[in-house]
């Protein structure tokens, strides 16, 4: 039955052009497309797929089919296996890139505890494959991937002794391998940016989110793993592991001996420091500090003649962040009483003052980990309401993003068997949830200086969407969701037009001009105007880079926000 509808689907969509089928033709294709491959009929589907009259049906729809695909992969029952692994790369060599990055991605999301390890390794393939699809454009969605991946492989259970290294029960060792095989190809493209010219920019975006993956990967695991010395355990994933972070960070242009100079941290410029990550954390530096001097790992490639006062005066943060680890007040235990003394809540306000106005690298990135700790140290009340305080008055879209990352962390763990709370579940959290999904100046609002707001808004509203079922509304989004499509879906959909349309009309004037400029040998620098105001001279090519940048990000915004409108679309269709 299912089989005959999906060819039934198939054979109408074959007669539309174009982009042109309706969301029933999405939700009849999807519906089929999975009941088909749940009843085993992978080899039936496959041929559907790769008939080259359905390529445009494939290339739009195809993509949807990634999750019940993956779950019958990690099944690993041998008579689909082959045609499921056919139809996969099928789907990764015909569909839109964007669209198969956004579903992979929520794949790995979604893995349970149990099948983290699994997903993650049957995942790491397909998803290089897609960024390399990217070309040159992918580095924001190389960064989001590793920070997903990483985030899953973080919840995985550490092995302790050499046995459960060896045993690898939970997976652990055989992710972190796997992962350094994910990001070989984004490093060599890097190291050849150095070869080729002698250097590499520190802003450069592959580099700089290979960094952050490095420095990530320092905190979770590696600051937790002891590892094994090679007379105890000859053959060590984690050793292994640890080792080629550092030669990594090596490669991209990061001089170990400068990472732990005290001179040079207060050297570094980190433009936009309120990403998702910092580049330099201080755990992940005293990390690299533990691995040099106490495991001696990558010790070859780092200078021998440094004096012990050198390695002293480098090890002094990392000592004097071990020392306040053993004061800290107990988390989730300060009461919302507190709330109520002025220095409560005014010294979180000045933290925020200090992570974006203060000139010093150094203390900013010392102000956002106090202010992360005075969140950790609330209870579940206080948290709520200095959430909704924050929210109010810091008028910094990087710091909203970064308090709306930690509601996301808060409602997730409420939702989590034995949390339940009155305070991110529920009738209290919908007025938080309107101040987050919202636009300060409606469509008219400028997404790219809004922009960590925004996506981290997105975020969180296609995870609550995901992860709270309709039935189960344990947040009340399902009851809330009509006024978020009017209030803020609608309104962000007409301003990323009119943006995106605004730019791509800039971009194409740049392209214009470059032209004419180029019969004119004195026409080397122009202007542009974006939102009535001018940006400085710069050549004709400098000019497209940021306008097709813009665009980019624009892109970005949609691919989420589409995924969203798409999550209510199915759920607002009435079952047939």
């Amino acid at each position: 039955m299912a089989l005959e509808q999906l060819c039934d689907v198939v054979q109408r969509c074959q007669a539309i052009k174009d982009e042109g089928f309706s969301p029933e033709d999405y939700d009849l294709f999807f519906t089929a497309g999975r009941t088909c491959l749940e009843q085993g009929n992978s080899a039936q589907v496959l041929s559907i797929l790769v008939d080259e009259k359905n390529k445009n049906i494939v290339r739009c729809m195809g993509w949807n089919l990634l999750g019940p695909l993956v779950q019958i992969l990690l099944k690993k029952e041998d008579k689909n296996l082959p045609h499921c692994h056919a139809i996969l790369s099928h789907l990764l060599e015909v569909c839109s890139p964007k669209e198969l990055l956004v579903g992979l991605l929520e794949q790995v999301e979604e893995a349970d505890t149990g099948s983290i390890a699994e997903t993650v390794t049957l995942l790491l393939k397909p998803l290089q494959t897609v960024l390399l699809r990217l070309g040159m454009k992918k580095a924001s969605s190389v960064g989001m991937a590793l920070s997903t991946l990483l985030s899953q492989v973080a919840r995985l259970p550490v092995p302790v002794t050499k046995e459960q290294e060896e045993d690898d029960v939970f997976g652990l060792c055989h992710c972190c391998t796997a992962l350094l095989q994910f990001v070989k190809p984004f490093v060599e493209e890097v190291k050849e940016g150095v070869k080729d010219n002698n250097r590499i920019s520190k802003d450069n975006e592959l580099r700089v989110e290979l960094l952050k993956f490095c420095m990530k990967s320092l905190s979770k695991p590696l600051l937790e793993v002891q590892l094994k010395d090679p007379d105890t355990l000859l053959k060590s994933p984690l050793r292994d592991f640890a080792t080629e972070i550092l030669i990594i960070l090596s490669s991209i242009g990061e001089s170990l001996p400068d990472l732990l100079s005290r001179n040079v941290l207060k050297r570094r410029e980190v433009p936009g420091f309120l990403e998702e990550e910092v580049r330099y954390p201080k755990e992940s530096l005293a990390c690299l500090s533990h691995l040099l001097f106490v495991d001696h790992i990558a010790v070859d490639i780092f200078p021998a003649v440094l004096s012990p006062i050198f390695v002293l005066q480098c090890n002094m943060e990392y000592i004097e962040l071990l020392l306040s680890s053993l004061i800290r007040v107990e988390d989730n235990s300060l009461p919302v009483d507190l709330l109520e003394l002025k220095t409560f809540f005014s010294v979180p306000q000045n933290l925020v003052k200090v992570m974006t106005l203060c000139p010093d690298q150094t203390l900013r990135t010392k102000g956002l980990k106090v202010f992360q700790l005075s969140i950790d140290k609330f209870n579940t009340e206080a948290k709520y309401k200095f959430f909704k305080g924050m929210l109010k008055t810091s008028h910094h879209a990087g710091v909203e993003g970064y308090i709306i990352k930690n509601i996301k962390n808060q409602i997730d763990f409420s939702l989590k068997p034995c949390n339940g709370n009155d305070w991110f579940l529920g009738k209290h959290l919908l007025p938080l949830l309107r101040l987050v999904l919202c636009l300060p100046h409606g469509p008219e609002t400028d997404l790219l200086q809004n922009l960590d707001r925004i996506m981290e808004s997105l975020n969180l509203l296609r995870y609550m969407l995901i992860r709270d079922k309709e039935w189960e509304n344990e947040t009340g989004i399902w009851t809330e969701l009509y006024k978020i499509e009017d209030n803020y879906l609608k309104p962000l959909r007409t301003g990323l037009n009119m943006s995106k349309a605004h730019y791509e009309a800039e971009l194409k004037s740049a392209k214009e001009n470059k032209k004419i400029s180029s019969k004119d040998s004195k026409a080397s620098v122009c202007t542009v105007t974006v939102d009535n105001e001018k940006l400085p001279n710069m050549t004709p090519e400098m000019q497209i880079q940021v306008l097709q940048s813009a665009v980019f990000t624009f892109d970005l915004i949609e691919s989420v926000l589409t995924r969203i409108e798409e999550i209510i679309e199915t759920k607002e269709r009435p079952l047939s």
